[in-house]
């Protein structure tokens, strides 16, 4: 059945809202100083829209429409006082004072700036919803939530839970950021550094989800991959000034061009050193490389993100895996080390340092590591030790390891490939 008219209104009313919902409820946000009251107000305004834009037609510019209409739920919101009794300090005494003689007069002169400042109201939105006092899975839902337009069922797909599970996640974090009274603003001083960080650790989570999925049967989620990208370069927008956010934007671009490589005809998982190279996205590869540049242009010390992504920049400008510069990826991974001393960056220094200086060097680093509790279930040490020990000829060994890391981990496409190796050692 061909697709009707409502239909088609029904789509756009969605394209519009994934676009536009988290201006309208950063805009809101600032107003209310309440991110859960602002996502009721901007639904509200969806509401309308699902309601009106059927019969009337899509407005010719859907977004002014949908702020409009959020102003107009903003007013109502005003007026009945509900916000006066939990917010007077913020609005100050005169709306206190006048509220009963000028009513509308003095509501729409303090909603008047809600479009105002854009840039500054996502900005406040990001760091709000990656607010440390939130736990870290609390920050991606409702990151993607308020900042990706995505709805629960979406998001519950997206990770492989329940939407219950995400639902009472979000109920959870809204209401721990207002008893915190958090406030809606972009941190300054000191207390800037650690939200900052709080915040790429989110993007950079939705990114690492899509681009290696930890459970399901997709190697990849390239819709994650997509959308922490666009929060990234969102947030460089809004803070040109802070390399480590183009630092994660250039590793997320370097490592997303690869992304039309990494998996096979049928989803099987392709390892770096058998990609096929001219299947990585230029464009990306080129984006990547810019932002590092843009990294580096701070004359600041490289930080994490920064140096991550100049490891992937050295992958990028190899035409092929054994032209790769390992020796400087090694000591990149050593300056990553001394920045961030933790096991999975020393178990990446070792794979780097086995394909410099043999699989026996890196060989030692990995067994060095085996009794680091944070690595005891971490599937990809068994697998890295296993690819070494085959590479030494001790197959025996190396098909032990690959049968306990299919057994760690939780994604049907890395299991089947962990299996696979295991009995090609057997052959």
């Amino acid at each position: 059945m061909p697709p009707t008219a409502d239909d088609e209104t029904r789509r756009a009313i969605h394209a519009v809202w994934s676009i536009e919902s988290a201006r309208l409820i950063a805009g809101l946000a600032r107003l209310v100083r309440d991110v859960g009251i602002a996502e009721e107000l901007a639904q509200d305004a969806l509401v309308a829209a699902l309601e009106q834009w059927p019969a009337g037609g899509v407005p010719d510019n859907p977004g002014a429409w949908l702020m409009a209409t959020a102003k107009h739920h903003a007013v109502n919101y005003l007026r009945r006082g509900t916000l006066l009794a939990r917010k007077h300090q913020e609005l100050g005494r005169a709306l206190e004072a006048d509220h009963e003689s000028e009513g509308s007069e003095t509501v729409e002169r303090i909603i008047d700036g809600l479009e105002d400042d854009v840039g500054d109201d996502l900005l406040s939105l990001i760091f709000v919803a990656c607010h440390p006092v939130l736990s870290r899975e609390a920050r991606v839902a409702l990151t993607l939530r308020l900042l990706g337009g995505l709805g629960t069922d979406e998001i519950a797909r997206a990770f492989l839970v329940g939407e219950p599970t995400i639902a009472q996640r979000m109920v959870r974090a809204k209401r721990t950021l207002s008893e915190a009274r958090v406030p809606f603003q972009v941190p300054r001083g000191a207390d800037r550094v650690p939200r900052l960080s709080s915040v790429l650790e989110v993007i950079y989570l939705i990114f690492n989800e899509g681009y290696a999925a930890s459970a399901g049967d997709d190697h990849m989620r390239p819709a994650l991959c997509e959308e922490a990208l666009r929060l990234g370069r969102i947030l460089a927008g809004l803070a040109p000034d802070e390399p480590e956010v183009h630092g994660l934007v250039a590793l997320m671009e370097l490592h997303a061009s690869r992304a039309g490589a990494r998996t096979g005809r049928s989803g099987e998982p392709v390892l770096l050193p058998d990609q096929d190279r001219s299947r990585w996205d230029q464009i990306l590869l080129r984006r990547g490389l810019a932002a590092l540049e843009a990294a580096r242009a701070s004359g600041a010390g490289p930080g994490p993100y920064q140096l991550q992504a100049e490891i992937s920049a050295c992958h990028a400008r190899a035409l092929s895996a054994g032209e790769t510069d390992w020796a400087h990826i090694v000591a990149l991974y050593e300056e990553l080390a001394r920045l961030i001393p933790s096991p999975i960056v020393h178990l990446n220094r070792a794979v780097a340092t086995a394909m410099a200086d043999g699989p026996a060097a890196g060989l030692a680093i990995i067994d060095s590591l085996r009794a680091e509790p944070a690595l005891r279930d971490y599937h990809l040490l068994p697998a890295a030790r296993a690819d070494l020990l085959a590479k030494l000829g001790r197959l025996d060994e190396a098909r032990a390891e690959f049968q306990r890391a299919a057994a760690l981990t939780q994604n049907a496409r890395q299991r089947e490939q962990l299996l696979a190796r295991a009995s090609a050692c057997a052959g």
